[in-house]
């Protein structure tokens, strides 16, 4: 499957004996897969049909998936409880007997708690079942909604982050380039304060094995082939058919580390400049690896 993100959105729809209901599955970036589910009373056997459905389509984001059912007013069975009714009436007989309230209304009555019951759990076993599975369908329909979405914006993040690793490898071969040259910047800087302050006492010896010495703290080839590396595999992860997210996030630390060193070893200022940049154009990169399941 090609690079996907981890945010999106899907719905579906469904009618099935009386009963209408909406499906709604969204995610957002997360570390792992989390999914929550929220659905209608009577209805917690489709939390399953969530979960089993998000975990077999993606493998990180936090996603919710919302259930909305009701039955219409013509499948629903309606009754007076007798029984409730008689017993307002009895509570309220002493208060009419001596004037002090007048008789109820008939509208009042009904409108009173536990006068009128709707039956909505008057499913048998097997509706129950007909229509969970109705509904069942709707929710993988919408998860499917939501793996497009997640593709699509993959897509997109695809092409940013192939411009982005490409900067990553302009940069490599910039910084490559300057610190060929820190040898013998570093030797003619150390010549010149050394002779500034031991004139003639400055031999030509001396001065070349202090050079080196301080060429050698300061080379960071090292870093640069690590980096060119990592540019490579970054490369290679983008081109993979798999989820990649967690190694594309590991591989921008290890960008970031080179680049730390890179910097921390520049003893020329353009090399300083260079190893800034790159380090602001990996930190946009793992913005939005962010985004990448």
């Amino acid at each position: 499957m090609p690079i996907s993100g981890m945010t999106g959105f899907g719905r579906a729809e469904g009618a099935l004996g009386g009963w209408t209901w909406a499906v709604e599955a969204r995610s957002v970036n997360g570390r792992n897969l989390e999914v929550r589910f929220k659905g209608p009373p009577g209805f917690e056997g489709l939390e399953r049909a969530a979960k089993e459905g998000a975990q077999a389509r993606f493998q990180r984001g936090n996603i919710t998936v919302g259930v909305q059912a009701k039955r219409s007013e013509g499948a629903v069975s309606v009754r007076v409880n007798v029984d409730q009714l008689e017993r307002y009436l009895a509570l309220g007989a002493p208060f009419m007997k001596d004037g002090r309230i007048k008789a109820p209304r008939l509208d009042g009555l009904l409108a009173l708690r536990g006068v009128i019951e709707a039956d909505d759990a008057g499913l048998d076993p097997e509706a129950q079942a007909e229509l969970e599975a109705a509904i069942a369908g709707s929710i993988g329909a919408a998860l499917n909604g939501l793996l497009t979405a997640r593709l699509e914006e993959g897509a997109s993040l695809l092409g940013v982050l192939t411009d982005q690793v490409d900067r990553i490898g302009e940069r490599q071969g910039q910084a490559a380039e300057i610190a060929s040259g820190q040898p013998a910047a570093i030797k003619a800087r150390f010549e010149a304060r050394l002779k500034e302050l031991a004139g003639e006492a400055a031999t030509e010896d001396r001065i070349v094995q202090e050079a080196a010495a301080m060429a050698v703290k300061a080379d960071v080839r090292e870093e640069l082939d690590r980096l060119s590396g990592h540019v490579d595999a970054a490369r290679a992860l983008l081109a993979s058919d798999s989820a990649v997210g967690r190694r594309l996030d590991f591989l921008t630390q290890e960008f970031m580390r080179e680049a730390n060193t890179l910097c921390s070893k520049a003893q020329l200022a353009a090399l300083t400049t260079v190893g800034l940049d790159l380090k602001a154009t990996i930190e946009q990169f793992r913005e939005q690896v962010q985004n990448v399941e």
